[in-house]
């Protein structure tokens, strides 16, 4: 091993290309020198004594313990004030006002299928109302093994304080809740999907005051949904399907009956120019869902319900653009339509939060 001499020593100290001052500390400004700034925004506090306070938030106690599985479950005035209490939940999370009202209340979620909307609104929404959430999917339960839909109804309802359900089959979920003491609510089923147009009444209640929806599509469970919800608050709907996917009947004439005393119209058509003329909402769901059979014939069949510019054009002009979501662009809507100003899908899309937050506080206060 080499060592250096002195004299390499003082050569080698002589190359370095900085000086080397151990007894002199380098001032960095402080923050208070920075220019264009304020204390206030340099400045956040968390926590303190007003960390945990909030303001009071009457509501009322009859939605209590209730069940939502249908969207007829809620009466007009009842889905007036779940709106009511939705818009008003969602003013104090705009205005990052602390709403933890259901501090120590636990919401189990079953999902039978993927979901990205419904699951995400439910569990951040109930981590914002100061409570929790428990994601259970299709390999999470012991159903799969055999165990009944009743047994475990009564098992969760010791643990959880409501439970949210997507299933495949309509007649599941009633089964769950006629076997649970707590409150169960509709996440998607093959019959209706009441969580998300609830939320599209509160979409459309803040874009319009009387209107009409033209929905373009499948007469599936949305356009039941839309229907019944619909003419429960007096918006009118129009519904166009070919003639092989049309709404259920019943369910048609169950909601002209809904809007004789509301004033709604509701219609049902093989037109979509005749659907969406002069409405103030155009409206459309993706036209093959997941383990639809016949893909083929149904794409076909829905291909001429498409909701394009043209569709667009004879709508009213201040029309607006929804869709429930997933979205395959350039199958159900034309993407200039579907990304375009008069677009509102993901207005619709937020709206889930606070609409879901609404039923969680009314259903379980």
């Amino acid at each position: 091993m080499h060592h250096l001499s002195a004299s390499e020593a003082a050569t080698s100290t002589q190359t370095v290309d900085f000086p080397i001052t151990p007894n002199v500390l380098h001032t960095v400004p402080s923050v208070q020198q920075l220019p264009g700034q304020s204390a206030q925004e340099r400045t956040v506090v968390l926590g303190g004594p007003h960390a945990l306070s909030q303001p009071a938030f009457s509501v009322s106690t009859r939605l209590r313990g209730r069940h939502v599985l249908v969207d007829t479950d809620l009466t007009p005035d009842e889905l007036s004030e779940v709106l009511d209490t939705a818009a008003r939940i969602k003013r104090a999370w705009k205005t990052g006002q602390p709403h933890a009202y259901l501090a120590g209340k636990t919401l189990g979620l079953i999902f039978q299928h993927p979901s990205t909307r419904t699951r995400v609104s439910l569990e951040a929404g109930m981590a914002q109302l100061g409570g929790q959430a428990i994601f259970l999917g299709v390999n999470d339960l012991q159903m799969k093994r055999g165990e009944t839909i009743g047994d475990t109804a009564q098992i969760l309802s010791r643990y959880v304080d409501a439970l949210v359900a997507r299933v495949a089959d309509h007649d599941d979920l009633v089964t769950l809740a006629s076997s649970a003491s707590i409150p169960v609510m509709n996440g998607l089923s093959d019959k209706c999907h009441p969580l998300q147009v609830y939320a599209d009444m509160l979409t459309l209640q803040e874009n319009f005051g009387e209107l009409k929806v033209a929905y373009l599509g499948d007469g599936n469970n949305m356009a039941s949904s839309l229907m019944l919800s619909g003419a429960a608050m007096g918006v009118s709907v129009s519904i166009a399907s070919p003639a092989s996917l049309q709404p259920d009947p019943t369910v048609v004439a169950h909601a002209q009956w809904l809007g004789k005393t509301s004033g709604a119209k509701i219609e049902v058509t093989t037109d979509p120019y005749v659907a969406a003329k002069d409405a103030d909402a155009v409206y459309t769901d993706v036209h093959v869902s997941m383990g639809q059979e016949d893909a083929a014939g149904r794409a076909v069949a829905l291909a001429p319900f498409k909701v394009t510019s043209d569709i667009m054009a004879t709508a009213h002009r201040n029309a607006v653009f929804m869709h429930c979501l997933p979205m395959h662009r350039d199958e159900e809507v034309a993407t200039d339509v579907a990304d375009g100003p008069r677009s509102i899908i993901f207005d619709q899309a937020e709206n889930r939060l606070h609409m879901h937050k609404a039923l969680l506080l009314l259903t379980t206060c």
